[in-house]
């Protein structure tokens, strides 16, 4: 891999961390106004058009694309993944960005603690350490027996480990189905599954919020594609790093347009949790080089 694609991936990555931030904004909104099941429907159509066209163009069209001999792998990957976004555009609208995503960046953590009874991967002690120091982050941002706390504090949570879970099954399937076969039934089972739940509370949609929708379906198409190319240019461990940086954005965001808050709490337990995330990730990275 030449340094030339590693600084592009890296580029890719912060562009997909912005447009992802700009995505979640967004939902944010419309989640708010409308029930979290139609908004994820909508976006999950346009979604499932994408891939079906990303595989339609590739050798062997969406034939290719959906061979599988794990389709109940697959198809338990995409209802986790689906879950996982209802779950997270449901804690947008009861904590809003910042404490949402503070919490969520515990989900490296949670995959690399579950490796090992899922996968079979062996974890050692410098990283089991890291996740423990970087649960205590998530710990002083939930802060648990407080006056203040709150069980809605927890949502984000739950998504953070149905997006680990999803995470695992990915690498589970990539032993088998390409990423292409993956990326597929992501797309396809989430709006099968999405649709028949979002049908029944469908809403009339105001005009202007119909721009923001299609919007919100054109930044998840665009977030996913530059995540893809990404991934081709350069090696997962170089840009992986990178991905905290939808953090910050989604701060940004909260702050300037919601109208959001950072308590010390949430500041002090989102930089625990990226740095022992960090942390886990080089180790990983280190483990492989070995």
């Amino acid at each position: 891999m030449t340094e030339q694609n590693t600084r592009l991936g890296i580029l890719l990555m912060i562009a997909t961390t912005f447009v992802f931030a700009v995505q979640d904004g967004i939902s944010r909104h419309l989640a708010s106004e409308y029930n979290v099941y139609m908004v994820v429907m909508i976006r999950y159509w346009f979604f499932a058009a994408f891939v079906i066209t990303i595989a339609g163009r590739k050798a062997g069209g969406i034939r290719a694309a959906a061979a599988t001999s794990q389709w109940i792998v697959q198809t338990l990957r995409g209802a986790l993944l689906v879950t996982e976004i209802c779950v997270m555009v449901a804690a947008f609208t009861l904590l809003g960005l910042v404490e949402s995503h503070a919490v969520f960046t515990c989900y490296p953590l949670l995959i690399a603690a579950l490796s090992g009874p899922v996968l079979g991967e062996k974890v050692g002690w410098r990283r089991w350490t890291a996740i423990g120091v970087g649960f205590v982050g998530v710990l002083i941002i939930l802060q648990p027996g407080m006056s203040v706390f709150q069980p809605a504090a927890i949502v984000p949570l739950v998504a953070a480990l149905l997006f680990a879970l999803y995470g695992l099954l990915t690498r589970y399937a990539a032993r088998k189905d390409s990423s292409a076969t993956s990326f597929f039934w992501t797309g396809t089972v989430g709006s099968v599954l999405m649709t028949a739940v979002g049908m029944w509370f469908w809403e009339p949609m105001h005009g202007t919020d119909w721009l923001w929708m299609g919007t919100l379906c054109l930044t998840g198409a665009l977030g996913h594609y530059l995540l893809i190319r990404c991934y081709e240019v350069a090696e997962a461990s170089s840009v992986q790093p990178f991905a905290y940086l939808q953090l910050p954005f989604a701060a940004t965001i909260g702050l300037m347009v919601f109208g959001e808050t950072i308590r010390p709490n949430v500041a002090l337990g989102a930089g625990i949790i990226v740095a022992a995330g960090l942390f886990t990730l080089w180790r990983e990275r280190a483990r492989r080089r070995a």
